[in-house]
């Protein structure tokens, strides 16, 4: 067999992996094997020729290594490795020259790297039985070039010396197939078998003579009795009749018998979690792309909870000015730092003079180096009413992110195949020069900024913060606002339509115009810009609409600020109603809607270019660095029900990996308590609806990472809001031995799960598991909070009053303690 040839020859084959990739390889290889048959060296080169292709898999070792994984990168591709695997992953690159499967099957078949599983599993279930928290990995779901049908039928395998063994097949493709083989029997991965159909050639004539031949792929313990191995077809045969006739075969009998959906399943509950979270996230997303050797953010990715953040950045013109305040300097600097995703604070206020209004901004860092300045930028700065701070972190972002197809194969039908594309040229134009994503979460508190105003400064040192300011350009690159597109969850549709409005802003009437309403609420165009800010009331008389009803009254009706426009002059506003009661303007455009649905427009609005805000989105879902988290609803109570891990962790993520705790399920309950769950955010969240924006907690978490167990090593207090100050004992008790993590929880609810995201695999799971594609949608609309949690440790603790240098020491051991895990 053609194994048992390599491993005859495994000199010769180590000999000549030596070499692939060099302009030398044919003569070496022909002098290497001149004294082999043709029927050797053809199988030798095949071998060579299969480890020499360019691969895009990405080594993960998480969860099969003790601790210390790092996040490496190589050609754009990110892999989490120990320092072993990084050490053969360079020398491998350098022999190979170059990411191929050698390097590939090199890394992942070292036996070093497997010095201890991160835990056993049994153990752990036996040890809580709280782990019932999924755990949900972003992007993880891979699509499928070919249909799987659940088959059994027995085969037989010839394995090196070993003739005619038995065993039978679990599932089989046109390419590949599993076989439940007895753990007698030791195959290894990479290896080659033949294996005879003999099911079928018990009734089909398939005209071979020596079975088929299939590559080792993986292998699956399940038992005491027998292991899964996975196997990949590798064509040697070239017989055309019987890749006919195998086809045809499952597609005749996949109804029948079923075809394989554990990939689609695993990718409806990955895709289900996301499409909750990306639309509800409050940071915004900024793309930075190179522009003439110069790095400039050119796109940005916005939804309801995020929109204010570009709003805030957009002056008078509708200039966003993050070109300036993410400037190329300034990111440079950031992308020194040594961990995958670098981190500051962005602290920034504006000043309008003349109408024109000039941003001001610096970094943490920036003002730790310049210490002289620092109590005069923050202690000024705070004072206005546009001070603001931000969580600043900046991680890779690839072009080829932006294609994440269904897990469906291309033959299921021509709508899957359409799907199933590449995005656009027109699309692949805006983000081709894309290199880094930036992630802006605005995290600043009032007590905060009442905190920096007690700053000392010279006011006569007030002109040098010129240099902390952004000079206004005449012309002024463009930052393409995608608004994300997802389900319409609006509670109530908005109808088109133009009526005269006066509108009561602090007791002085100005007019303006509908431009759309609903029942809950309408848009509004004003003539001139106007100052009003988010959460503002004002009060309505509708003078044209009074001329046609007697029964409602019209007049000064309470509406609120729930968004406004880049130019100040369209603003969004929600009926606002006090204990629940009646609201004249709701019960009036309720009756107005009702009698006129067939005369009045809907508002629709379609994307500027189409499958752009999906290739940003998924570039986006690649690189998650935060922690999201779930709150299930069971009967009238809510419980964390699942977290989602991204390519980046952070701190929670590698707390829970330093216990084993970081599996298919996990236990949360000594992070976020049940009791902080019932008495903290229940009562909070359990009125709002989806349409309110993120409700903010604070986590405060005292580690001890010399604990052996979790329970022993974490204490944990939670609060409504961002003050944190009434922790202040368990920080200050701690900070000495322990590690402090101060988190920012933004909770918000859900509302009905965007199924059309999700429709197509649901569909396809449905023709083959109806009940298994229903208790996923039961499972999705169990999900009732969606919740974002950001570490703010560096900025917090400026607002205690503890020892400086406790909080330095403290700050240098958890960067070791995390960089050992990570």
């Amino acid at each position: 067999m053609a194994d048992d040839i390599l491993l005859k020859h495994e000199s010769i084959v180590d000999e000549l992996k030596k070499y692939l990739g060099s302009e030398k390889f044919d003569s070496i290889f022909y002098s290497l094997t001149s004294n082999l048959t043709k029927p050797e060296q053809f199988l030798i080169k095949m071998e060579m020729s299969r480890l020499s292709q360019p691969t895009e898999r990405f080594i993960d070792l998480r969860g099969l290594v003790q601790g210390q994984i790092k996040l490496y990168e190589f050609a754009g591709k990110q892999h989490f490795m120990n320092d072993t695997a990084i050490e053969i992953f360079k020398k491998a690159i350098e022999l190979y020259g170059g990411y191929t499967l050698a390097v590939y099957e090199k890394v992942m078949d070292t036996k070093d790297i497997y010095l201890a599983k991160v835990n056993d599993r049994t153990n752990i279930e036996i040890q809580s039985n709280n782990f019932d928290v999924e755990v949900i990995k972003f992007a993880s779901y891979e699509n499928r070039t070919e249909e799987r049908m659940n088959y059994s039928i027995k085969v037989t395998i010839e394995h090196n010396d070993e003739k005619n063994i038995a065993a039978n097949t679990s599932d089989i493709s046109l390419s590949g197939c599993k076989v439940k083989l007895p753990t007698s029997y030791i195959v290894k991965k990479g290896e080659l078998i033949a294996l005879r159909l003999v099911g079928l050639e018990q009734d089909f004539e398939l005209g071979l003579k020596n079975g088929i031949q299939y590559e080792v792929i993986a292998l699956e313990k399940t038992s005491k009795s027998f292991n899964y191995i996975r196997l990949k077809r590798t064509y040697i045969e070239n017989n055309k009749s019987f890749d006919t006739f195998l086809e045809n075969f499952i597609n005749a009998n996949k109804r029948r018998y079923k075809v394989n959906l554990d990939n689609t399943l695993d990718a409806i509950v990955s895709k289900g979690y996301e499409q909750y979270y990306i639309p509800r996230v409050t940071s915004l997303y900024v793309f930075l792309s190179m522009k003439n050797a110069l790095l400039v953010p050119n796109l940005s990715l916005t939804n309801e909870n995020n929109i204010f953040i570009q709003r805030y950045f957009t002056d008078e013109r509708r200039a966003v000015c993050l070109y300036n305040v993410l400037n190329h300097q300034r990111i440079s600097k950031l992308l020194t730092q040594p961990t995958a995703v670098k981190e500051d604070y962005l602290y920034t206020f504006t000043h309008v003079s003349s109408g024109k209004i000039y941003y001001y901004s610096a970094t943490q860092s920036e003002l730790n180096n310049n210490p002289e300045f620092k109590s005069l930028f923050l202690g000024f700065g705070s004072k206005k009413d546009s001070f603001q701070c931000f969580k600043l972190q900046i991680m890779p972002s690839h072009p080829d992110d932006s294609y994440i197809p269904l897990s469906l194969p291309d033959t299921v039908g021509k709508n899957i195949a359409k799907l199933n594309k590449k995005p656009s040229a027109r699309v692949q134009s805006f983000i081709v020069d894309v290199k880094y994503l930036v992630v802006l979460t605005s995290i600043g508190t009032t007590a905060e900024a009442k905190n920096y105003q007690l700053l000392d400064y010279d006011p006569s040192f007030i002109p040098h913060l010129k240099s902390f300011g952004h000079p206004r350009s005449r012309s002024f690159p463009c930052l393409n606002e995608v608004a994300l597109e997802y389900v319409n969850l609006r509670a109530s549709k908005r109808y088109l339509y133009k009526t005269a409005v006066e509108v009561n802003i602090n007791d002085i009437n100005t007019s303006g115009h509908t431009l759309d309403f609903s029942v809950m609420g309408l848009q509004i165009e004003f003539s001139y810009p106007v100052t009003l800010k988010v959460g503002d009331s004002v009060l309505l008389s509708f003078i044209e609409l009074q001329k046609i009803t007697k029964k409602h009254n019209l007049s000064k009706l309470v509406y609120e600020v729930k968004a406004i426009s880049k130019s100040l002059r369209i603003v969004n506003l929600k009926a606002k109603t006090t204990n629940n009661l009646a609201h004249a303007g709701v019960d009036f455009f309720t009756q107005l809607i009702e009698k006129n649905k067939d005369k009045l427009k809907v508002s629709e609005e379609k994307p500027i270019v189409p499958g752009l805000s999906l290739a940003l989105r998924n570039m986006v879902t690649k690189t998650i660095c935060q922690f999201p988290f779930y709150l299930h609803k069971e009967s009238a109570h809510f419980k964390a029900g699942a977290i989602g891990l991204g390519l980046y962790t952070n701190p929670l993520h590698t707390i829970l990996q330093s216990f084993g705790l970081l599996n298919k399920k996990t236990d949360l309950s000594n992070i976020l308590t049940k009791d902080q769950i019932t008495n903290v955010i229940t009562p909070n969240i359990k009125d709002r609806s989806r349409q309110d924006p993120p409700l903010p907690f604070t986590l405060v978490i005292n580690f001890d990472p010399r604990k052996s167990t979790i329970d022993d090593a974490i204490s944990t207090q939670c609060v409504l809001g961002g003050e944190y100050s009434s922790f202040y004992k368990q920080i200050n008790k701690g900070i000495q031995t322990n590690l402090i993590f101060i988190m920012r929880l933004y909770i918000s609810r859900t509302g009905r799960p965007d199924t059309d995201y999700l429709s197509n695999e649901l569909k396809y799971v449905s023709q083959y598991a109806i009940h298994k594609a229903k208790d996923l949608e039961n499972a999705l609309w169990s999900v009732a909070g969606v919740g974002d949690i950001i570490d703010i440790t560096e900025e917090a603790l400026n607002h205690l009053d503890l020892k400086r240098e406790l909080v330095e020491q403290m700050s240098r051991r958890k960067l070791i303690w995390l960089n050992r895990l990570r």
